[in-house]
């Protein structure tokens, strides 16, 4: 039996038979030290390879990659689920044990908001901190009947980390920049935004440009305004601020009537946490990661391999 052929045997009968290194090595006519070290060659050639499949499962590799090529403080990578629908749950419960793990505990958390948060914040287990304050980063007032899911993002992310959530009482997008100006020179509003800028802990996600986004659906932007951004070159938004593949505000006037903490404070946060999943949301993934607006990435493994190919 060449030696080839011989690690496969001894694989197949480690892993397919379950047996040990001493009856492997009795079935074979070779030494138990032999077998060992066949199965650690049959590692290394790839002709044997261990994946571990629980949900909550890390691709530590590439995180390492990632964490390497791009900068990173720390990255979390979930295996890809069978079901393509499953990512947003798989990702928003890696980013839930991730936040119930940091170190320092986060003492003032800004938070933007999405069906990605809102997924994260039911992820997390009650008494995942203790006092904290979860504060609004963007606004995000719907400006139709589906409203409540700004706030009801804070305030779960409180509520189970037994603190106090400080809701931006401001639609996301406003038609009219005086409007926008008169509104965050007030007195309160000021405050919050004041104090989300001065978070230690960004906790965000990013939206793909498209007519399925949460800005269409809760009525701030409708498909032809998305079409219009994305013929400038936006890929996304980020804190509801619409930006091309190199970071930059697509349409200044739109973001003059945005209320929320600006980019360049996420930027230069010292700890900012970016949660995105799936395919969709690929280009904008790549902007946010690529031009230094995050600290902290937690996604699926799809969109890791995406954002390491060389564009």
């Amino acid at each position: 039996m060449d030696d080839e052929l011989l690690m496969v045997r001894v694989a197949e009968l480690s892993y397919d038979e379950n047996k040990t290194q001493d009856e492997i090595g009795a079935l074979l006519g070779i030494s138990r030290w032999k077998v060992g070290r066949l199965l650690t060659q049959a590692r290394e050639l790839g002709i044997v390879r261990i994946e571990i499949v629980h949900p909550r499962a890390r691709r530590l590799g590439l995180e390492r990659t990632l964490v390497e090529r791009f900068g990173l403080t720390d990255a979390v990578v979930v295996p890809a689920p069978d079901d393509p629908a499953a990512v947003l749950e798989r990702v928003a419960r890696a980013a839930a044990d991730m936040l119930t793990a940091l170190r320092p505990v986060p003492r003032i958390l800004a938070v933007s908001w999405g069906r990605t948060l809102t997924a994260l914040a039911e992820a997390l287990p009650d008494g995942w901190a203790h006092g904290i304050t979860v504060v609004q980063a963007n606004g995000g007032v719907s400006l139709n009947r589906r409203s409540g899911g700004a706030a009801s993002v804070a305030v779960t992310i409180a509520q189970r980390g037994a603190g106090q959530a400080v809701l931006l009482p401001s639609p996301a997008i406003l038609e009219r920049v005086e409007t926008k100006q008169a509104i965050e020179a007030d007195r309160t509003v000021a405050a919050i935004l004041e104090q989300a800028a001065h978070a230690d802990t960004f906790l965000f996600t990013a939206g793909p440009c498209d007519p399925a986004s949460a800005h269409v659906e809760n009525g701030y932007l409708t498909a032809s305004d998305i079409a219009e951004l994305a013929r400038r070159g936006a890929v996304g938004d980020l804190l509801g601020r619409y930006i091309d593949a190199d970071g930059n505000i697509v349409d200044p006037q739109l973001d003059a009537r945005t209320v929320g903490v600006g980019l360049d404070r996420v930027r230069s946060a010292s700890r900012a946490v970016f949660v995105t999943a799936g395919d969709a949301k690929h280009d904008i993934a790549r902007t946010v990661v690529s031009n230094g607006l995050c600290s902290v990435l937690v996604t699926d493994e799809s969109t890791a391999r995406a954002l390491l190919e060389e564009k």
